[in-house]
């Protein structure tokens, strides 16, 4: 009980360091112009100093500073905890010099994954998987990979006011709490004081928030609530090790997922910037900032409710129903989001979508292979119709430097599209059709590819010149 009281005095030290550091940390920047502007991607409407990652992580190392005071069995248990106070410091630094000096994301990185190697080296590492040992090339892997998603997790929901300080609370007490029911004492004494100088923090950048975390400071939360998620894997020994930390990040976690799969989806950059994540598309749906805020406050406290019954000895049989409910609950707020890139995708699979597809490129690959196979001018016309026909289109002409030939193919009316094929200089194709979803699929410009491209490599072998 001692322990506990001491512990609780320096969560709140660590409360009132971030309480008055922060106002003057804010107003020294702004001094400086280190502020945010607005922008197209950005809501706020003034500039706002966003450097407040120094408030927390100065109360922050101020607490685990207070651990050396503590006396009885608390040295022990506090040491994992300087573990990673190297891989966190560096991190921090790699976050100001880009709140500073806007960093390229390679070098961010780069950095991150220093850091990482640093705890690692420490011997903060994922060493088991629901009870498994991992080989140590494994682990080393794993524990970059693992640090690099939820680093990058945090700084990519801090979108709105007091959001990602919000989320990493939430994930934070949790953590604590499992850890106090679990009786993982390092863990327990990692976790408090970041939350205490979360909340100290959040009387400032909840909105209308007058400071920003910055990349310090969001940088500085994701890779502290990884490593937190590593000590509590290694006093774990069930598929617990893995929940817990998943459900107590599973926001960031899958705004971060999305954002990925997103942009894989769009042939974009990994690392560039969107209006794709999920506040943003509550932004979308009409919510104001401060209600977009408080819906995903809920949808995080929802699964660390869950996080902390399964972490009662007498619920971790329901563990795999808890993560079935979790993943149906996801979907369900995915659907209702909107996004585009999945709805096309469902398509694909489940729409016919995919199977019409593979159909279009089997047809247009026939094609080009009977094409190449003509004897001559004829039998290459005669394969164009047929493979008009075939598509149910209107019309095709073929305009030639000495005569026209030309298919009717339907008498359906007028056509809705047509679409011309210049095979050379003084030669074209002329193709016509309907919009009708009922026909077979063709993508034109590769169609158009191969007609010009089977054209002009059968000139030779027809004893005709290629034209200019």
């Amino acid at each position: 009980m001692e322990g506990f009281t001491q512990l609780a005095w320096i969560s709140a030290k660590a409360f009132f360091i971030a309480i008055v550091a922060t106002p003057i940390i804010r107003d020294v920047f702004r001094s400086y112009n280190v502020v945010d502007r607005p922008g197209r991607r950005k809501i706020h409407r003034h500039p706002i100093p966003r450097v407040g990652g120094a408030a927390i992580a100065l109360a922050y190392a101020v607490s685990l500073v207070s651990l050396r005071d503590i006396g009885g069995s608390l040295p022990e248990h506090s040491s994992p905890i300087w573990a990673l106070v190297w891989g966190a410091g560096a991190v921090f630094l790699i976050g100001l010099l880009d709140d500073l000096f806007d960093l390229k994301p390679v070098f961010k990185i780069a950095g991150e994954l220093a850091a990482a190697v640093l705890v690692f080296w420490n011997g903060v590492r994922v060493e088991t998987i629901g009870g498994a040992p991992v080989p140590l090339w494994l682990s080393f892997v794993l524990t970059l990979a693992w640090l690099l998603l939820t680093t990058n997790a945090l700084n990519l929901i801090d979108g709105l006011d007091g959001l990602c300080a919000g989320m990493g609370l939430c994930a934070t007490l949790t953590l604590f709490g499992a850890a106090l029911i679990y009786g993982n004492f390092p863990l327990a004494h990692a976790t408090l004081p970041l939350a205490g100088a979360l909340l100290g923090f959040l009387f400032y950048n909840f909105s209308p928030a007058t400071v920003f975390l910055g990349d310090s400071g969001a940088l500085l939360i994701g890779f502290l609530l990884g490593c937190f998620g590593m000590l509590w894997t290694q006093k774990t020994t069930t598929l617990l090790s893995v929940t817990v930390p998943l459900l107590a990040l599973s926001i960031p976690l899958l705004d971060v997922s999305i954002s990925v799969l997103r942009r894989f989806l769009r042939n974009r950059p990994i690392f560039g910037a969107d209006r794709g994540h999920i506040h943003h598309k509550l932004l979308e749906l009409g919510l104001s900032p401060q209600r977009a805020v408080l819906i995903l406050y809920t949808a995080s406290i929802i699964p660390a409710g869950l996080a902390l019954a399964l972490s009662v000895p007498s619920l971790r049989r329901y563990q795999a129903y808890v993560v079935l409910a979790f993943c149906i609950a996801a979907w369900a707020g995915i659907r209702r989001l909107r996004y585009a890139e999945f709805d096309m995708v469902g398509d694909l699979l489940f729409g016919g979508e995919f199977q019409r597809t593979v159909a279009a490129r089997v047809r247009l690959k026939g094609l080009a292979a009977a094409l190449e196979g003509s004897r001559d001018e004829e039998q290459w016309w005669d394969t164009v119709v047929q493979a008009a026909r075939e598509l149910k289109w209107a019309r095709v002409c073929w305009l030639g430097e000495r005569s026209i030939r030309e298919e009717q193919l339907s008498s359906g009316g007028a056509a809705t599209w047509s679409f011309r094929i210049p095979l050379s200089a003084k030669e074209t194709v002329l193709a016509e059709g309907y919009l009708d979803p009922a026909t077979p699929q063709m993508d034109l410009v590769r169609f158009a590819d191969v007609l010009a491209r089977t054209h002009s490599g059968n000139r030779q072998k027809w004893g005709s010149p290629v034209l200019p």
